[in-house]
């Protein structure tokens, strides 16, 4: 009998094999790479679904990215080419004046 273990011959009676079995989304990897997407999709659903502190720390971090991207996008970076400049035809020539040497 091996240090620690039980005969080959006893695993394979009692359906115990060196690899353990896949489970979860390794066991859906194996079968086709739909069921994986499937299966993180439903993974992460069900996590957010059954949430409770977390969907309050969420809408904080949404929030915060509305104020970051929209409101200092609005504020703090005005476009300047249609301030600047009336036609297109002058705004690609002022840009392609600044891209080339």
């Amino acid at each position: 009998m091996p240090r620690g273990g039980i005969r080959a011959g006893e695993a394979r009676r009692r359906g115990i094999s060196g690899l353990a079995k896949p489970r979860g989304l390794f066991r859906a990897a194996s079968r086709q790479p739909v069921k994986l997407l499937q299966a993180i999709v439903r993974f992460y659903t069900d996590g957010f679904r059954r949430m409770t502190v977390g969907r309050k720390l969420w809408l904080i971090i949404f929030l915060k990215l509305f104020v970051l991207f929209a409101v200092f996008k609005l504020i703090f970076f005005p476009n300047l080419l249609k301030t600047r400049f009336s036609t297109d035809a002058e705004r690609s020539n002022y840009v392609l004046e600044q891209l080339t040497p």
